[in-house]
């Protein structure tokens, strides 16, 4: 996959705007609110960072684009339909980590995306087995416990 960002995979239009606004499923977090509309492939996505949430340029065009990266890495992953994601103003104070960290979330919590896993270095335990020793394996002498 490229690494471009192609018009036929952005919402662009008012009226597709609109469409995410009035039809679409709404999930929100402190820092963002994404409308999901299902739709035809592929997966398009449709940024809105307004002034009130940063009144810098520099500032509005980096949280698009942390987050255009993000869901071109996930595009193939994703349902089919239109993603629209509002900033909110805990957005500008962000950094890159927490902005992609936060769409992530807000994907998997409206189902376009597999809840990820608990993360760690340490493997899911596997299920417990029945103890197949002995009372007396217990004690550190041997000896059984009276009955």
């Amino acid at each position: 996959m490229t690494a471009c960002f192609p018009r036929h995979v952005r919402v662009r239009a008012r009226a597709e705007f609109d469409r995410a606004f009035q039809q679409g499923r709404r999930t929100a977090s402190p820092l963002f609110s994404l409308h999901f509309v299902a739709g035809p492939p592929p997966a398009r996505l449709g940024l809105a960072v307004s002034r009130k949430v940063d009144p810098h340029a520099v500032g509005r065009n980096r949280i698009k684009r942390v987050l255009r990266d993000l869901f071109r890495q996930l595009r193939t992953q994703l349902a089919d339909g239109d993603y629209v994601v509002v900033a909110r103003k805990a957005a500008a104070q962000s950094e890159n980590a927490a902005l992609r960290a936060g769409l992530l979330h807000l994907l998997q919590r409206a189902g376009a995306l597999p809840q990820g896993d608990a993360g760690g270095t340490i493997p899911p335990a596997a299920p417990a087995a029945p103890p197949s020793h002995s009372a007396s394996d217990d004690r550190p002498d041997g000896s059984s416990l009276p009955a």
